[in-house]
């Protein structure tokens, strides 16, 4: 009898025994793949910057609420050694997310790329705020590499076409892209956007690629009416042609870095800037602004005409009224002008 209840009593502590077991391993593994994100009080994305320490990840996943219980994540992400593997970069982190995914997409590097929607943009300063409001290369890391003539040079440019890189589109990066890495990842869009065909177009308008883009930016910032592009193309290059000075009242703006002016008086063409295409002959030294592909396109599919001047329509509706010589384009501009002085614009 005694027996028979030392034997219940072992298997009674042998269930116990495994029970808790049990409930040991059940939580162990609950912590491992179970999940543990926190609130999210900075979004599903967790940002780590290039050069931070494991700390500074710790530190990041607790105060952003990415995770719930730090001291787990701690534990784990030590075994696996994460400490020693901490990678730059954006990382999704879905709600729900366990332990363990959670380390090895951080000690992998599996950083989720972003979107960068390039539209018009007139100077280097606009190009350097909207980067580094995405992505992580500050305003003086893209600023240096702007204005550095040598490595720019690189790439065929200079410091004042250095933005003709720049053809808008939607880019995909990775946060953590280097200055540099932008930069390069431009050229290489622009590169393989100047194929051979584009480039004798080009060429057959006596222009290269670059003046192309400083022409098209001129031509963007004339008008908004696609259609009416090619044609405003012609009137520039026709001027180029016939050695006349552009006077593109865009490029006075661009001088003055005034882009609010609606009116361009004779005070306005006294500028000295080099952009100041009334005062100096030829194209400007750089773009006044990244020109869609639109403009590209209509400068190097410009139709052969015979314009010589435009003038905005007198009606205001955005379109040009073109002419050949310069007293119809005086009767186009009086009328315009005529215009300007009933609605009272005087700047």
């Amino acid at each position: 009898m005694a027996a028979r209840n030392k034997k219940s009593n072992s298997g009674t502590y042998i269930f116990i025994i495994l029970l808790l077991l049990a409930i040991c391993g059940g939580f162990v593994a609950y912590k491992v793949w179970g999940p543990n994100t926190g609130s999210m009080k900075k979004g599903e994305y967790l940002y780590i910057p290039t050069g931070a320490s494991y700390d500074y990840v710790l530190n990041e996943l607790e105060e952003g609420g990415y995770v719930a219980d730090i001291a787990s994540f701690d534990i784990l992400a030590e075994r696996a050694n994460y400490p020693n593997h901490v990678k730059a970069g954006r990382y999704k982190i879905p709600a729900g997310m366990s332990n363990i995914d959670m380390i090895r997409k951080l000690r992998s590097g599996r950083q989720s790329p972003l979107d960068l929607v390039i539209n018009k943009l007139r100077t280097k300063e606009d190009f350097i705020r909207l980067v580094a409001s995405k992505l992580e290369p500050d305003s003086a890391s893209l600023g240096k590499i702007l204005s550095d003539s040598n490595y720019l040079k690189k790439y065929g440019f200079n410091n004042e076409t250095a933005l003709a890189v720049v053809i808008p589109d939607t880019y995909e990066f990775f946060w953590n892209t280097s200055a540099d890495g932008v930069y390069s990842r431009l050229a290489d869009y622009y590169n393989r956007f100047w194929n051979e065909e584009r480039k004798q177009k080009a060429f057959s308008k006596n222009l290269t690629p670059t003046q192309v883009m400083i022409l098209a930016s001129i031509v963007e910032e004339e008008t908004n009416k696609v259609k009416e592009r090619p044609v405003v193309a012609s009137v520039y290059l026709n001027r180029l042609e016939h050695n006349m000075k552009l006077q593109a009242d865009p490029t006075i703006k661009f001088a003055l870095q005034n882009f609010a002016l609606r009116r361009i008086l004779n005070t306005h063409l006294q500028s000295e800037s080099p952009y100041n295409t009334y005062r100096f002959q030829g194209l400007p030294p750089g773009p006044i602004a990244t020109p869609s592909k639109s403009s590209i396109q209509a400068v190097l599919n410009a139709p052969d005409t015979d314009y010589l001047y435009f003038c905005a329509k007198e009606d205001f509706s955005g379109y040009h009224n073109f002419a050949s010589s310069y007293s119809e384009h005086m009767k186009n501009a009086r009328a315009y002008q005529k215009a300007l002085n009933e609605r009272g614009i005087k700047i």
